[in-house]
């Protein structure tokens, strides 16, 4: 934002913003998400930049009114680069008690706060925790607090319609969103359109939630003065030219994979089992049978990978999708990919916590697992997704390396980047170089394990093949033969070979790159996955108040960039930088001997810019 609070403006002149953060709150079923979306694509379609983050909580319905069942949604949008969804909302759009009480910590101080004051009754209040009102005490006296009777005005809007108090009520979203377009100037066709194809076979509902966001826009014009309320205006981001669209994680690398599989020439096969947050990639895919992709709900996670360890001997590309609790599940199972050496996508998209922990929370806590966590010495490629957009180049990078070198190849998102959503200009497909998987027909010498000398890969020989009858599986198999063999020193040159695949791979990676700053210097803040967003604020910050400080991001987990110990080396200090009690650090710190600073945050919530931008002060010495 401009950095005026909204409690100074004076006149009802329209302000011209850089950048703001808004965020709605309220209970589990008040809509959060749906305005908060709805408000995110108006936002996209009037060219601004954008980033989001959906905040909500696992229970399917906690108590209504309770602090537990308490949903978010917020929004960073403006006329400049915009990398995340913000450290600290300007406006803070609150339904009930409990909402103000779970978010009121996040507003900057002189943020705007617009409250349903219909819902701050004794029930409520209770509900929250709440011994006093705060609307009756000084509690908010550092805020401009805008209170609106929106329960009232709802119903006063929709009673035309003939809804029930419960239906009605459930407009109140829709009323606060017009309120909001009007406030920042939005238009309100596309969500009118939205809402008419939701309620297509309830016309009343439609009908009544376009009255009440008409009614919340209408409120606007008419109470500017009485309530003291602004209009605010943000110009277009100057993107690259092109065509646009709103993407989240989970959506860019469903599509990144599938492309993966076209340029590769191979069907795309899903096993997968639900868990959140990797179930939207199951509904992504499932609605892209047009492109021939085969998508299992399985009755497990067991079940999910072995059908798509299935589907690769076939000759498919198999691709199995979960979080970091079912990817423990499927261990076993991806040390007989390994074992095989058949190519596999295997999509982790993290969250908080051990066993259930946080669902719906965001974390980094599975690193280890990633590049460790199998019995046996069981090497795989891992790569990291850095934003909502960044998934769909991770996805194709991934199919080409697990077709090239028979390996199975796991991705790392997490929760933030899975939900986040950020514009995304949509690439030609023309532009990526296929890489046709070649299949192996010369009966001539054959046996499955045969090896490509340069690659190290194994020959992939579809079943049914005239002459190239064989069998793969988990037991140890010779290596010139591909028989089953027990042999001591045969186990030794298979477990060297498997690695050595694996190490080697770092050759057919780009060279690591500094992503913003120089090669060398006084300090390096490095970091992985959705870190990436606030750390190139930070970095971008320090820069420009003349600190020497340089941002690196990595892709490639495992095995790392060939150039990265040196890359690292040339500063004099590295913070490295993650939502995890530091993993990235641990394995950095093994296989350079580096003597790194961590900075670890596990709090299910993403980075502020701010507390990077202290630790690279703090490890500076305050020395710009």
């Amino acid at each position: 934002m401009s950095g005026q609070p909204f409690m100074k403006i004076q006149n009802s002149a329209i302000q011209e913003l850089d950048s703001v953060v808004v965020r709605f709150a309220g209970d589990s079923g008040d809509g959060m998400q749906l305005t908060g979306s709805q408000f995110s694509v108006v936002t996209a379609l009037e060219g601004s930049d954008l980033s989001t983050f959906p905040d909500f909580p696992a229970e399917i319905r906690a108590p209504v009114g309770t602090t537990f069942g308490v949903s978010a949604f917020q929004i960073n949008f403006g006329s400049v680069e915009i990398s995340t969804a913000g450290d600290e909302p300007d406006v803070l759009v609150i339904m009930n008690p409990a909402a103000l009480k779970v978010n009121i910590g996040n507003l900057r101080k002189g943020g705007l706060i617009i409250l349903d004051e219909g819902s701050f009754n004794i029930k409520n209040l209770k509900k929250a925790g709440y011994e006093i009102n705060p609307l009756d005490d000084d509690s908010l006296s550092q805020y401009d607090v805008k209170r609106i009777d929106i329960t009232k005005m709802t119903v006063e809007a929709v009673k035309e319609f003939g809804l029930g108090n419960k239906d009605a009520l459930r407009c109140k979203n829709m009323w606060t969103l017009g309120l909001l377009l009007w406030m920042f100037g939005r238009k309100r066709q596309t969500i009118i359109e939205s809402l008419e194809q939701k309620f297509a076979s309830k016309p009343e509902l439609a009908e009544a939630n376009i009255a009440a966001l008409n009614a919340g826009h209408a409120f606007g014009e008419t109470a500017e003065m009485s309530y003291a309320l602004h209009r605010y205006h943000v110009n277009r981001y100057k993107e690259e030219a092109g065509t646009y669209r709103t993407v989240n994680g989970n959506q860019s690398l469903s599509w990144g994979i599938l492309a993966g599989s076209q340029l590769a020439g191979l069907k795309l096969v899903l096993g997968s089992y639900p868990i959140t947050p990797a179930s939207p990639l199951l509904h992504t895919l499932s609605g892209l049978k047009e492109f021939g992709v085969v998508t299992f709900q399985a009755e497990d996670e067991i079940a999910a990978i072995c059908a798509a360890i299935g589907a690769s001997f076939a000759g498919g590309l198999g691709m199995t999708t979960s979080s970091g609790p079912g990817i423990a599940l499927k261990t076993e199972a991806l040390g007989l990919a390994i074992s095989t050496e058949l190519p596999l996508i295997v999509v982790d998209i993290q969250r908080a916590g051990p066993s259930t922990g946080l669902p719906t929370k965001t974390e980094q806590s599975d690193l280890y697992q990633a590049v460790w966590g199998r019995n046996g010495d069981a090497p795989l490629v891992v790569l990291s997704v850095s934003n909502s957009t960044d998934g769909f180049d991770v996805g194709i990078e991934a199919v080409r390396i697990a077709t090239k070198y028979m390996t199975p190849v796991m991705i790392l998102s997490d929760g933030y980047i899975a939900n986040a959503s950020e514009p995304w200009r949509i690439p030609d497909i023309n532009d990526y170089e296929p890489f046709p998987v070649k299949f192996h027909k010369d009966p001539e010498g054959f046996h499955p394990f045969l090896r490509n000398t340069e690659t190290l890969a194994r020959v992939w020989a579809k079943p049914g093949t005239e002459g190239l009858m064989h069998r793969i599986g988990g037991i140890e198999k010779d290596y010139n033969s591909g028989h089953i063999s027990y042999d001591a020193v045969n186990h030794q040159k298979m477990t060297d070979v498997r690695k050595a695949k694996i190490d080697n791979i770092a050759n057919d990676f780009p060279l690591q790159k500094v992503s913003l700053g120089t090669e060398g210097g006084k300090l390096a803040v490095v970091g992985w996955g959705s870190t990436s967003g606030a750390i190139h604020q930070a970095v971008k910050r320090a820069r420009n108040d003349g600190m020497d400080v340089s941002h690196i991001h990595l892709r490639h987990i495992w095995p790392l960039p060939r150039n990265l110990e040196e890359l690292l080396k040339s500063y004099d200090k590295v913070i490295v930088a993650e939502m995890n009690a530091g993993q990235l650090n641990t394995l950095l710190r093994s296989q350079y001997l580096l003597d790194t600073t961590l900075l670890s945050k596990v709090t299910g919530q993403p980075f502020k810019i701010q507390e990077i931008t202290d630790a690279i002060i703090e490890n500076l010495g305050g020395i710009k």
